[in-house]
């Protein structure tokens, strides 16, 4: 059965922005490979400006962010839903909710709307009180109108059920266990294998960067702290000025995989200091990459690491982390379940196959269609 379905929420593929970005392009591309038809939408402010990317058609719809800010996004989704209309989509898939859930009224009405309700989005500290409030309301529009959830945590699966009495299904996102390590790419860098630790995430309070530098900071320094982000945005102009140390390196955003792959897989420690969201795909290719892992303790980020980290609320945990020595052993063991977990729960290929088998699943239970029913093996 070959289903067409619609992707929008992002900023679009390829990736230049964050970790929707990159599920979008790994999922898109996975569901052509099977047989499907896929088309993406992508802002027109998007630097890659061809129709198709490895299989997947685009439309480029109008978004006005550079001009409004924040509002523009609005208007965004708005093209992007009133393009949607037009176009017999089978499924239309809406990675996360924000303005595009406001707009419940105009999804197509013969489409099955599925949302993946990412994270806590009302919880970021970058957000005044009354957009949080708006956020919220928009996460209850979205639990309320999709045909259909998805939870990309098993804390936002269990949270959806307790606050709008809905289920979810639980599908994380994925990533490819990195196998073919290159040190020779750090010289770009000026970097040296084991001789640096890594932060990699966009420059917003909520990811904790600040804390991980005031705690790096504080112990008698003989590595570096490599902080990869966007470095022109307020926040990221804010941290880069006010910590000019020797020992911390700034990057703006890389989004050659190959690069930040074996960016992390050559550093000492990565500090993964994400408090807001559920599965975060970037903690994944940590995981993936062989990386000693350093979490924001929260829900989140411990049911994905259990066991198999350290963990942090303050710049005092961090240095404590730094000073105290671990055992080889306990390192070599963590790194073994996280690649493990990579493999066998948030693999690439496995993740695809859910949404694959969730999406026809829906599509013959709408069009009462008498089909198999196609397993998801998560």
């Amino acid at each position: 059965m070959k289903l067409k379905i619609g992707i929008m929420g992002t900023r679009g593929i390829p990736n230049h922005y964050g970790g929707f970005e990159q599920f979008a392009a790994s999922l898109s591309v996975g569901l052509v490979k099977k047989g499907h038809e896929v088309i993406v939408y992508n802002s027109c402010l998007h630097p890659y400006k061809q129709s198709e990317w490895r299989g997947v058609q685009i439309i480029y719809c109008k978004d006005r962010e550079k001009k409004l800010g924040t509002a523009g996004q609005f208007f965004y989704d708005l093209n992007c839903i009133k393009d949607s209309r037009n176009r017999n989509f089978d499924i239309l898939l809406h990675l996360g909710y924000n303005s595009d859930s406001i707009w419940y009224w105009l999804w197509p009405k013969k489409v099955l709307n599925i949302v993946n309700m990412d994270g806590l989005e009302w919880q970021r500290t970058k957000y005044n009180t009354l957009t949080r409030r708006f956020l919220r309301w928009a996460e209850a529009l979205a639990a309320k109108h999709a045909d259909a959830l998805i939870a990309d945590s098993l804390p936002i699966k269990q949270r959806l059920l307790n606050i709008y009495k809905k289920e979810a299904t639980f599908i994380p996102y994925g990533a490819k266990n990195f196998e073919h390590p290159d040190p020779s790419i750090l010289t770009k860098y000026g970097l040296t294998p084991n001789k640096y630790s890594l932060i990699i995430a966009r420059m917003e309070p909520e990811n904790n960067i600040e804390m991980i530098i005031q705690g790096y900071l504080a112990q008698n320094n003989s590595t570096i702290l490599f902080v990869i982000g966007n470095m022109t945005n307020k926040y990221g102009k804010y941290i880069r000025d006010k910590y000019n140390s020797a020992f911390i390196k700034f990057s703006n955003a890389i989004y050659d995989q190959n690069e930040l792959n074996n960016l992390r897989y050559h550093c000492l420690i990565y500090f993964h200091g994400h408090s807001v969201g559920g599965t975060n795909p970037s903690l994944l290719e940590a995981m993936a990459c062989n990386c000693r892992i350093a979490a924001y303790d929260n829900p989140f980020n411990r049911s994905v690491l259990e066991d198999s980290a350290d963990y942090f609320t303050s710049a005092k945990d961090v240095l404590d982390i730094i000073n105290t020595p671990k055992e080889k052993f306990v390192i070599n063991q963590w790194r073994k379940i996280n690649n493990q977990k990579i493999s066998n729960i948030y693999n690439e290929e496995k993740i695809i196959i859910a949404y694959e088998a969730l999406l026809l699943n829906l599509y013959y239970e709408k069009n009462l269609i008498s089909q198999p029913a196609i397993v998801n093996s998560l």
